[in-house]
């Protein structure tokens, strides 16, 4: 890699930490650090390189001082030499394969809900892995935990994605929800506005216990409801400990069989969540859903921009699970995935 400039450098080092699911503290001192240097003057930055005071600056502090004086003296930084050597192992044929058919992600949080970064950001970096669109997931209003968008807050967003795209051609921005499937297995959120949105993924995050016959109506009922794309990592299963998401957590239980049928039947796809943390469905249902007959989406369910460079997970738990990559629906062009969604 040639020299970069110091707020590339920053960026790029915040990304390839967000990737390896480094601490949140790490990625974030970068991050500020990025932001502080694009604020400020060129001069400014020289002149403290040279005198050796950049980090009198708040917000730098002796690592990504030097990375700063290495980008500013035409050098690529030490610190983004040593990610980029050691970013991850080769993908196998078959996992690479259908990592290279995906055109997008179709879950993905921005700072409007709980990420970490606005929607632009996110939207150019799965722009720089390749991506031709991004669906855009916020939580909806009852996980308040999470910043879920109320209706008022959806609609701002909506108009946020319209002018964003318009800058961003022909990479596009598609709107949709993560939307929380309640306890009788309605949506939580209002109907006429998830009528106007491009991708719905509707997803269990509360009564996860629940009892395994009601836990099957539940999903179920989401499953039906014709608003509905894609059913979000479905077991809710936390097998890595650590961040925000706490400890473990088992699998909620449901007739799984009678889920996937449904998805199937009402052309929902069942979603291969590539958390590191989450991989969920199991292998185990994954191979059920496959000979249901189900089609699926590989999603990152990021919540940072590194994050988004996941997916690759779930390709290799869906390769090794003999996903076909034709039933996966984000291997689809957008407009062709947009004809699916609104079942037309």
């Amino acid at each position: 890699m040639l020299g970069v400039e110091p707020v590339e450098a920053l960026r790029r080092i915040a990304f390839l930490l967000e990737r390896a699911h480094e601490p949140t503290y790490r990625v974030r001192a970068f991050r500020k650090a990025a932001d502080l240097v694009e604020a400020a003057s060129p001069d400014e930055l020289r002149e403290r390189a040279r005198a050796g005071t950049l980090t009198e600056l708040p917000g730098i502090g002796k690592v990504t001082a030097l990375v700063i004086e290495e980008a500013l003296r035409g050098e690529t930084p030490v610190y983004l030499r040593r990610l980029e050597a050691t970013e991850g192992e080769p993908l196998d044929g078959a996992t690479a394969a259908l990592r290279s058919a995906l055109r997008g992600d179709l879950h993905t949080h921005s700072d409007w809900s709980d990420g970490g970064s606005p929607i632009q950001e996110m939207a150019e970096t799965a722009r720089s892995l390749g991506h031709e669109y991004l669906a855009l997931t916020d939580h909806s209003p009852r996980l308040k935990v999470a910043n879920g968008l109320s209706a008022d807050r959806l609609r701002r967003q909506l108009d946020v994605v319209a002018e964003l795209n318009e800058r961003l051609a022909p990479f596009r921005i598609l709107t949709g929800i993560e939307v929380d499937i309640l306890d009788d297995g309605a949506l939580d959120q209002d109907p006429d506005l998830l009528d106007r949105l491009d991708v719905v993924v509707a997803s269990v995050h509360s009564k996860l216990r629940m009892d395994r016959v009601a836990m099957t109506k539940r999903m179920v009922a989401a499953v039906a409801n014709p608003r509905v794309n894609v059913l979000g990592h479905c077991t809710g299963r936390i097998v890595k400990a650590g961040g925000k998401r706490g400890g473990l957590r088992p699998e909620s239980e449901f007739d799984a069989a009678l889920v996937f049928d449904a998805c199937a039947a009402y052309d929902v796809a069942v979603e291969i969540n590539s958390r590191p943390e989450r991989l969920d469905p199991p292998k185990r249902l994954l191979r059920l859903a496959v000979e249901a007959g189900c089609r699926f989406s590989i999603d990152s369910d990021a919540h940072a921009p590194g994050q988004l460079d996941w997916q690759h997970f779930g390709c290799e738990r869906a390769a090794r699970c003999g996903v076909p990559a034709d039933r996966v629906v984000n291997t689809l062009p957008a407009e062709a995935l947009l004809t699916w969604t609104s079942g037309a």
